[in-house]
């Protein structure tokens, strides 16, 4: 891979790097080790890792003097390419430590958006990247060395005199207004569409959890055990394999539906300029009925990832819906009795197929829970309302009288608003 002159990563070569962080609390170490994994899922190999015990970071330099010193000194002899941080770093520091160490330098957020870039399929996803990119590198136009320090000049500028540095800064600007106004005709068609849902009644169960916790394996389990394998998602064993929202209509044999997604993984630190630039992809979250938390069972320390994942949860104010916790890839546990316990946690193999039935089992419980008994009086010259009942409700018995067909059937909120004025008579609704 190679690197752009705004601190974009391009890939390309195979690089080399060393990882820097700063230890300041217990969690520095698993940040650290994901930081090596997303360096590899972008092409990056570690070449070896710094750590320096400090309360906070280096205002200029991200590390100290004498720790700077020390990792120029273990750039030249290891002959890596760049340096990767832990943490977001400022234009000042990008620039202090990119003078010092004659390498490039970046940064755990741009590494991040690297990798989304590079797996971004939609025009909606790519719109988000691109929009996280330019609001990353805004702030940071002065860090960037002095090749954005001169003057520019020509049409589209405001005079001959006038900056590069403020050229630069006025194009961002204007392609972030262009992105946004995109951006908001996108998510125009998505409420249409969620509003056209919303008024059929059919339920959303969306699948959130940490990155590579197996969460298109369950997609895919579940699409498959429902008949409806020809429309799987992409699944990889690597981290944000699935970046865009993958929705599927999940068709039960009891004429019961609902719409499944796969959203975007979570990793920890992660930025709050992430956060809200996928804030659209995520609002899958925000409307779902049910959220089924996937947790990768077979990670030593997955406790701190569904920490993590509820954290996230709670900043897109989504903390209050009805989970279910799913620990996923118990195949690879000698033991899984020491897995949590509880009424809404499950432990399942989405690779073997172990407790997926329990798993479907549960979420239907959940969602379909509001379903009201109903036994409705249909006129023959409605038979399309028949027809809709048959295809689209768990019908039970059904009868012939002279006014109609009585049918017994269990109804969601918006089909018994719909329809509840042909309620048989003597039925108790």
């Amino acid at each position: 891979m190679r690197f752009g002159d705004d601190n974009t990563v391009i890939a390309e070569d195979f690089y080399r790097a060393i990882l820097i962080g700063i230890e300041w609390d217990r969690d520095t170490g698993r940040s650290m080790d994901e930081l090596a994994a997303l360096a590899e899922a972008a092409g990056i190999e570690v070449a070896g890792v710094m750590l320096q015990v400090r309360e906070r970071p280096d205002r200029a330099a991200y590390i100290g003097r004498g720790k700077l010193e020390e990792l120029a000194a273990l750039c030249g002899n290891m002959e890596v390419d760049a340096v990767v941080c832990n943490d977001e770093l400022s234009g000042i520091q990008l620039r202090n430590l990119e003078e010092r160490l004659g390498l490039r330098v970046i940064d755990r957020t741009i590494l991040i958006l690297d990798i989304f870039a590079s797996r971004a399929g939609s025009k909606e996803g790519k719109l988000q990247v691109e929009l996280a990119q330019l609001k990353y590198r805004l702030p940071r136009l002065t860090g960037f060395g002095k090749a954005l320090s001169g003057l520019g000049a020509g049409i589209g500028t405001r005079g001959p005199g006038e900056k590069k540095l403020e050229t630069d800064r006025r194009h961002i600007q204007s392609r972030m207004d262009e992105i946004k106004k995109e951006l908001r005709e996108v998510s125009g068609h998505r409420d249409v569409q969620r509003a056209r849902r919303k008024k059929t009644g059919v339920p959303v169960v969306a699948l959130v959890g940490y990155t590579n916790s197996g969460k298109s394996a369950i997609m895919n389990c579940i699409l498959r055990m429902s008949e409806n394998g020809d429309k799987a998602v992409p699944e990889k064993d690597m981290l944000f394999a699935t970046l865009d929202t993958y929705r599927r209509r999940v068709c039960l044999n009891d004429n019961k539906e609902y719409v499944l997604a796969d959203t975007v993984g979570f990793v920890s630190k992660l930025p709050h300029s992430l956060v809200n630039a996928f804030h659209a992809t995520l609002e899958e979250v925000a409307d779902a009925d049910l959220l089924v938390h996937v947790v990768d069972a077979s990670y030593a320390d997955c406790e701190f990832r569904v920490g993590v994942v509820l954290d996230v949860l709670t900043e897109l104010g989504v903390s209050g819906k009805n989970t279910l916790t799913v620990y996923n890839k118990i195949d690879l546990l000698c033991d899984a009795e020491n897995l949590p316990r509880g009424s809404n946690v499950l432990a399942v193999s989405a690779k073997r197929g172990d407790n997926m039935d329990a798993l479907l089992a549960a979420a239907e419980s959940v969602i379909f829970q509001n379903l009201r008994p109903a036994r409705l009086l249909i006129p023959y010259d409605r038979g399309d309302i028949v027809s809709y009942l048959s295809e689209k409700t768990p019908v039970g018995e059904r009868s012939y009288t002279e006014e109609g067909v009585i049918v017994d059937t269990r109804l969601n909120d918006a089909d018994y608003r719909r329809l509840g004025r042909y309620t048989a008579p003597g039925a108790g609704l």
